[in-house]
């Protein structure tokens, strides 16, 4: 499958990595690349990975945002305060629901917020995929399965308002309480 990834910090490069290992032909951008080379990325791509800040999104430029009509783009984004240490948004919406919003046209699927990058290459994480897009939600469990996540249908993209949470959980354990990076969600079966 062909890929692009906009953003190459953290999350955005650690995606990266896996998904060429796993034989993906991958693209990146990140705030220096040109904004119809983006645009021209996206349109070769099946899927794109959207890893930049989430307060970023809002200020995508336009041809970019025309090049996500009618793609599968996998948010990764979190409303994280600047601190990390909390939530912007939440609860009546999500920035899952927000980004789809910004980005008219675009088949959003919330995924692979919720795991850290330095766990990116840890099998059997829980890995909630959340899209009104059936397809698109399809296509993004079937990627997260390849990587080695328990990838799980975690419905509709409303739903991200409770997956945003569970990250800013993770990140509160992580450094507010000293846990480090290398914790992770699993989803326990009765």
């Amino acid at each position: 499958m062909k890929i692009s990834i906009i953003g190459t910090g953290n999350v955005g490069s650690a995606l990266e990595r896996r998904l060429a290992a796993a034989g993906h032909t991958i693209t990146t951008a990140n705030s220096s690349t040109a904004h119809d080379r983006v645009a021209a990325q996206i349109a070769e791509a099946e899927v794109t990975v959207l890893a930049v800040p989430f307060p970023a999104v809002a200020r995508l430029d336009p041809a970019i945002k025309a090049a996500l009509r009618d793609k599968i783009v996998i948010d990764v984004t979190n409303p994280l305060a600047a601190d990390f240490m909390s939530l912007t948004i939440g609860h009546t919406t999500s920035a899952g629901e927000q980004v789809a919003a910004a980005l008219p046209g675009a088949r959003v699927v919330k995924a692979f917020n919720t795991v850290f990058a330095a766990t990116l290459d840890r099998p059997g994480l829980f890995l909630p995929v959340a899209s009104d897009d059936e397809a698109a939600r399809k296509t993004v469990l079937e990627l997260g399965t390849q990587l080695g996540f328990d990838a799980v249908d975690a419905g509709p993209l409303a739903n991200a308002r409770y997956l945003e949470p569970a990250v800013e959980l993770l990140i509160q354990l992580a450094y507010g309480q000293g846990m480090g990076a290398g914790i992770g969600l699993t989803l326990a079966r009765a």
